[in-house]
């Protein structure tokens, strides 16, 4: 009988630690499986569905930039999460669609005790920012709470909209609008590998939610200050431990997240 295995799909994927993670819990439970990561492009999904609908190993896979909301229409059913954010990061064998992103979020927010009565301002105005705005709202932080920023006010105005009602409220990206922030939140490509640093002073707790780099000029900037922070890596954990009982059927063994991150900053 063949491994069951997952992987991740995308491109790029040659940077995923996401192979690291769930191949540490597979281990640690002493679990048949594999993860594996594999670069594909929107083209190929009608090719990798149909390979993948014959192979009974097939546990489902992850997926990241670009394919987030182009894989879609592969799919026979969306959660409500895909549904509130309109991008797919996990994909069962079934073939449903899910966001661990806002799992995610909510988890590393509760995680770190990070309180529900707070001023969250959260930057950017793609999926992740909707994962975080959707996952803030799980975590039990009110939307009237919630500002959204981005360099394009009228999308930040319609990602506040549809997640917050009557209750969002939109800022730019200056320090005067992101000022009195009790929480920030970057949920942009800013500071990411490649594109320019978040050019920001923050005033309180940063999670950002880039972890390549592991330590971005935002956390930086916090940590001189004495400011609390959470950077990608507990994020990226909290997301593939929701989505690893999708492919493995166990929960993700959360008790060895210590040793897992020294081994994914090492």
């Amino acid at each position: 009988m063949s491994v069951p295995y997952a992987e991740v799909i995308g491109d790029p994927v040659a940077h995923s630690l996401s192979p690291i993670i769930h191949a540490f819990w597979l281990a640690r439970l002493g679990l048949p499986g594999a993860y594996r990561a594999l670069r594909l492009v929107a083209d190929d999904l009608p090719a990798y569905f149909a390979a993948r609908a014959k192979d009974p190993a097939w546990r489902g896979c992850n997926v990241t930039m670009p394919l987030k909301e182009a894989i879609l229409p592969y799919l026979t059913s969306q959660s409500e999460g895909v549904r509130l954010t309109g991008a797919c990061n996990t994909v069962s064998s079934a073939g449903t669609a899910y966001n661990s992103d806002i799992a995610g979020v909510r988890d590393t927010l509760t995680g770190h005790g990070i309180g529900k009565d707070g001023a969250v301002r959260i930057i950017g105005t793609g999926g992740a920012a909707r994962a975080a705005i959707a996952g803030c709202l799980a975590a039990g932080i009110s939307a009237h709470r919630i500002t959204v920023h981005g360099r394009s006010a009228d999308k930040a105005s319609a990602l506040a909209a549809a997640l917050l009602g009557d209750s969002g409220r939109i800022g730019a990206l200056d320090d005067d609008d992101l000022a009195g922030a009790d929480i920030l939140i970057n949920a942009s490509p800013l500071g990411m590998a490649g594109f320019p640093p978040l050019a920001v002073e923050p005033q309180g707790l940063v999670f950002d939610m880039v972890y390549h780099p592991r330590e971005t000029a935002l956390l930086a900037s916090a940590r001189a200050r004495g400011l609390p922070t959470v950077d990608g890596i507990d994020m990226l954990i909290a997301q593939a431990a929701a989505a690893f009982p999708i492919f493995f059927g166990h929960p993700a063994p959360r008790d060895a997240d210590a040793a897992l991150r020294q081994r994914l900053t090492s």
